[in-house]
């Protein structure tokens, strides 16, 4: 009886936990503030559920009240950052991503695997740039991706075919979406050390790629430039990338060995 009531109450607490965050996801981007029955059209909880819920949150300071409506509260911004395992990549990662977004004007990203998809860590606009999906924190199919492919190439086996076994969606006219084709291209990418994507995640954007590697030769993030493909020549940029990706490594690389010193 005793272990039936644990569970239970395991059970009940992983429902509010699910509750809660299926709240929280619900803003999407260039949501302000939402009204108590959009996040019940979101989420499909009751009114009386969301009604509920949402006066826990905004107690503690995750979301917060504004004319009837709710937003995300400061304090969920700061948790975000104290938790956030890649804070100290984005450090020191920003003024290399700064110089080489100076140099193309192009957008630069900076971003990791989880799962099958990349999430940008970081983005910074280039002026002469296209009006790109990418947000930080966003997510996309990494196999459309030239991050996505720069990481792959050089991740373990079991996770490349994770990312295959999933599916291979289509985002664009050119995604890449036979197997074969995609692990061709891995195995070049890993002689190169570029990833090149030539308008698979979106028609008329191009993309130039490379990874930051780990001692042991293992893809824990990437580093892009993304521009217009009558404009940019990845050809062109593509070293500047690779140089970027290197000395990353090698600096991320040196703080791990201090910090283990």
């Amino acid at each position: 009886m005793r272990t039936a009531g644990r569970n239970d109450g395991a059970s009940g607490d992983g429902l509010v936990a699910a509750r809660l965050a299926a709240l929280l996801e619900a803003f999407r981007p260039g949501d302000d503030t939402l009204g108590v029955s959009e996040l019940t059209r979101r989420t499909g909880l009751a009114k009386t559920t969301v009604h509920r819920l949402v006066g826990h949150l905004t107690e503690t300071g995750l979301l917060e009240r504004e004319a009837g409506a709710v937003r995300l509260g400061l304090r969920l911004f700061e948790i975000g950052q104290l938790a956030s395992p890649r804070r100290g990549l984005v450090e020191a990662a920003r003024p290399y991503l700064a110089d080489l977004r100076e140099a193309t004007r192009n957008t630069v990203h900076l971003a990791i695997l989880e799962g099958t998809e990349v999430v940008y860590l970081d983005v910074l606009r280039g002026p002469d740039a296209p009006t790109l999906p990418s947000r930080i924190g966003g997510r996309f199919p990494a196999h459309a991706t030239g991050v996505g492919k720069a990481i792959l190439a050089f991740s373990p086996e079991a996770v490349v075919n994770q990312v295959i076994d999933a599916g291979l969606p289509r985002m664009s006219a050119r995604t890449i979406t036979a197997p074969g084709l995609l692990r061709r291209q891995l195995a070049r990418v890993r002689e190169d050390g570029i990833a090149l994507e030539r308008e698979e995640s979106g028609v008329g954007v191009v993309c130039a790629a490379s990874p930051l590697l780990d001692a042991g030769g293992v893809a824990v993030a990437a580093v892009s430039i993304s521009g217009w493909a009558n404009r940019m020549r990845t050809e062109r940029v593509a070293p500047a990338v690779r140089t970027v990706a290197l000395a990353l490594t090698r600096t991320l690389s040196g703080s791990t060995a201090d910090s283990r010193g």
